[in-house]
């Protein structure tokens, strides 16, 4: 039996779970939400997940959602590669550690940077609220040096999720190219990680779409303002 994934492709954690699934050569039943059109507030799933929140998968019997407990999730039941969420448990911890930073630091940060305008019409982009994520990805930089993946020299599901952010910080028009190990990893992860074209770019391509539209609209307001 197939798992079961509900997700919407511009969304930054479900295309961390679907590279993740590339990555161990997992195919899943892709369901679309259209969170516009509140298909996530309809009875059919909200039975599934009362939180009608996206990425969920259903595997079975067993749900579950939050993006990286999924991603462990799939790693643990489907992965035949163990470096892929290393057994080793310093190595673990230090995977771990990566997918705590992005969760915790650098896509909260690009959210509270960039969601108070993009969806909830918060008004022009903060510059008080760059410079904390421009600080999240100098660490992550700091983090890349003296190897090739996001955890020494083997893809691991760090690199699956932290790329499905970086990638979107890239396409809202965010410069990354100062950070030079952030910029080379991204480069690696797009020509190396398995299904990136897939199961990534598109979701990246629709966010970018999203992004333009939306902050060109202000600023061509602002441009006619007098």
């Amino acid at each position: 039996m197939s798992v079961d994934l509900y997700y919407t492709p511009d969304s930054t954690p479900c295309r961390s779970v679907m590279l993740t699934a590339k990555a161990i050569n997992l195919e899943l039943n892709l369901k679309p939400i259209n969170l516009t059109a509140k298909d996530h507030l309809k009875p059919d799933f909200l039975a599934i997940n009362p939180q009608h929140c996206v990425p969920t998968i259903v595997d079975s019997d067993f749900i579950l959602w939050e993006s990286r407990a999924i991603c462990k999730y799939l790693v643990s039941s489907y992965g035949k590669e163990t470096s892929f969420y290393p057994s080793d448990h310093q190595t673990r911890a230090m995977v771990d550690r990566l997918l705590y930073f992005d969760i915790e630091t650098l896509y909260k940060r690009f959210r509270e940077y960039l969601f108070p305008v993009l969806y909830e019409d918060g008004g022009k982009l903060n510059p008080d609220k760059l410079a904390p994520l421009e600080e999240a990805l100098g660490w992550l930089n700091d983090m890349l040096a003296d190897h090739e993946w996001a955890v020494g020299d083997t893809i691991t599901v760090a690199d699956c999720v932290i790329v499905a952010t970086v990638s979107t910080i890239e396409a809202a028009g965010i410069p990354i190219v100062k950070h030079c190990n952030v910029t080379a990893w991204l480069e690696r992860c797009k020509s190396t990680l398995p299904g990136y074209a897939e199961a990534n770019q598109p979701g990246v391509e629709e966010f970018a779409k999203v992004v333009k539209e939306k902050l060109g609209i202000m600023e061509d307001a602002d441009s006619k303002s007098t």
